[in-house]
């Protein structure tokens, strides 16, 4: 058993290690380990399964809508028997530009059933991303929701020019016609049949069933391939398996569906397990346990930043008023772990670590604090590497060869890529081809470059550290931003923090910058902060720059936009936040003047 000061036992019973090898989660287990690519499976059989074995059964959650599984099924067969007259075909793309509610999961499920290719546009798109994307997937048809049509609006042109007749809209709840160009999908759909369709039989596991974008925040989005074997492994490993789903829970998603905590593991492990799915339009710091009540769920799917903004909520007397058993989710930090726990009554956190175009997960299975868990395979399917910050690629060795850490050491988590575990990529081949690592061991190995920088710890357990790219050198020593985040967010009222490394005349390696939110209303007290820092920190691991903003610029899935504040640096003519230097001879912060900005740049002021 783990017997380390990073992973501690609470929370952990032999109780739950049994139940995990009950019938439900040796199947999963089974299913997990043994599929194969040209087995003929898909997420379209799970659903019509549910449709058959509890056909009364409840399905989805919306609002105060509730949708059958029998009912789920009929309106899937509905969108794809009338895609199925349009021409579409198995591995034709066709784009979904859907906010969270039932229409969305009832269009995938279609375009799922035809064995084509869903494409989850990010509903935050517009104008030149937007198009970006369109172009990345080409679409047979683009299926909008009258929620995104002022987005749509925004690349008329491209519509126009290439897809004129191949528009359709799904009204919001509303009895709003839809614009010129677009046919409506409640329309068109109302006559088709509500029969499976033979060829849903035929799909195989290895088939494409959604693409799913990069955040775009390094550069222009990706779209990653997810197939119905990673989508139904995820499904029995992580909801069979791990979070034991049966008919008897309600997991709710406030995630936005083209994420793939949302669709890939949440609604997969739903489909399996036969379960309910409350859909929650976006997510609310305010309203989220409210809604966790109001539809009596058992299990909720996080990204770490969610949780940690529920902890930033007032204190309430309601705060263990409600009946979540279970979460999983990846990003949790480690230095809210626990008092999220303790303050809502969290009995089991199941972290996982994982990606959209990856092919390896793992998953805190045992219910240990602080560790996004364990995978099999240590050496086989998966390995830690030496890694050089400065020229941001893996060291070799004398024979051009990887290294391989030992247990308590920070390196690149690289995973193999194999029969059993294949490597689905992006739409973009030579994207692809750019995250693969060849002949790291032997000649002919083919390794994908994770792009992580991750700690190896006891028991095969390892720990998230940095992305590759947030992680800098500065005075010899490589500084991880996530540590020191945490030592920012352990201080007092912050709301973000944000730490990334900024680019100084006549110095090697990148200065460390701080870019802080504090809690609505608060006035924090920075020169305390650079005393905590000082005192909690190794001296180059202090923030020299500290930005003061008054609002968090993250993507709609709690991602920071640092190539922003990269490029931004402390050029102090583009920014509009207070900006404060803190000299390792200086006390305290000092606003960072044009005056001081010269005294840097000419090597008056030494960092």
């Amino acid at each position: 058993m783990p017997n380390s000061a990073t992973i501690t036992r609470p929370g952990f019973t032999w109780r739950f290690a049994r139940k995990i090898m009950s019938p439900i989660g040796r199947r999963g287990m089974a299913f997990s380990s043994k599929s194969r690519r040209s087995d003929k499976m898909s997420l379209g059989i799970f659903l019509q399964k549910n449709a058959v074995e509890r056909p009364q059964g409840i399905a989805i959650k919306y609002e105060d809508q509730t949708i059958t599984w029998s009912a789920f099924n009929a309106r899937a067969n509905q969108v794809a028997h009338y895609l199925k007259s349009r021409g579409v075909e198995p591995g034709d793309a066709v784009a979904v530009n859907l906010q969270n509610r039932p229409e969305l999961l009832i269009t995938a499920m279609g375009i799922a059933k035809l064995g084509a290719v869903a494409s989850m546009i990010n509903t935050s798109q517009t104008r030149d991303v937007l198009i970006h994307s369109l172009k990345l997937v080409t679409p047979k048809l683009i299926i909008a929701g009258e929620e995104t049509i002022p987005n749509m609006e925004t690349v008329s042109a491209l519509l126009k020019a290439e897809y004129r007749d191949r528009l359709l809209y799904w009204a919001d709840g509303t009895d709003t016609p839809p614009p010129a160009d677009y046919l409506d999908m409640a329309d068109v759909i109302r006559n088709q049949s509500t029969e499976n369709l033979p060829q849903t039989l035929e799909i195989t596991l290895g088939a494409p069933v959604y693409h799913i974008f990069t955040s775009g925040t390094t550069g222009m989005p990706k779209a990653s391939i997810a197939s119905h074997m990673k989508t139904t492994r995820a499904g029995h490993y992580i909801g069979a398996f791990v979070l034991q789903m049966s008919p008897d829970d309600t997991l709710y998603c406030p995630l936005p569906f083209y994420h793939s905590n949302a669709l890939t593991l949440s609604f997969s492990s739903v489909l399996v397990g036969g379960s309910t799915i409350a859909i929650g339009r976006k997510f609310s710091a305010s309203r989220f346990w409210d809604e966790c009540r109001h539809y009596k769920a058992t299990t909720f799917c996080y990204i770490g930043e969610t949780l940690r903004y529920l902890l930033n909520q007032p204190p309430s007397k309601k705060d263990r008023d409600h009946t979540i058993k279970k979460i999983v989710g990846n990003g949790l930090r480690p230095d809210i772990w626990k008092s999220f726990k303790k303050r809502f009554g969290i009995r089991r956190v199941h972290e996982f670590y994982g990606s959209s175009e990856g092919n390896a997960a793992f998953v805190n299975l045992l219910n240990y604090d602080c560790t996004c868990g364990w995978a099999p395979g240590a050496g086989e399917t998966w390995n830690i590497v030496a890694y050089d910050v400065d020229a941001d690629e893996p060291i070799k060795d004398s024979q051009g060869r990887l290294i391989v850490l030992d247990e308590g050491e920070t390196g690149l988590l690289i995973t193999k890529i194999t029969d059993a575990n294949p490597y689905d990529g992006y739409s973009d081949p030579a994207a692809s081809e750019r995250l693969c690592l060849r002949d790291v061991f032997e000649t002919g190995d083919a390794w994908i470059n994770t792009g992580d920088l991750l700690k190896r710890l006891p028991c095969g357990h390892v720990q998230f550290v940095d992305r590759v790219g947030d992680t800098f050198r500065w005075t010899g020593e490589n500084v991880a931003t996530t540590e020191v985040e945490a030592a920012v967010i352990g201080w007092g009222p912050v709301e973000d923090a944000v730490v990334y490394g900024v680019a100084l005349p006549g110095y090697d390696g990148r200065c460390g910058m701080l870019a802080l939110t504090p809690v609505e209303g608060a006035k924090p007290d920075i020169d305390d902060l650079a005393r905590h820092l000082r005192k909690t920190l190794p001296g180059y691991a202090v923030p020299r720059f500290l930005r003061l903003r008054g609002h968090a610029d993250v993507t709609v899935t709690f991602k920071h936009q640092k190539s922003t504040l990269k490029a931004e640096g402390i050029d102090i003519s583009k920014i509009d936040d207070p900006v404060y230097l803190l000299a390792p001879a200086e006390p305290a912060w000092l606003p960072l003047t044009p005056e001081r900005l010269a005294d840097i740049q000419s090597g008056k002021i030494r960092l």
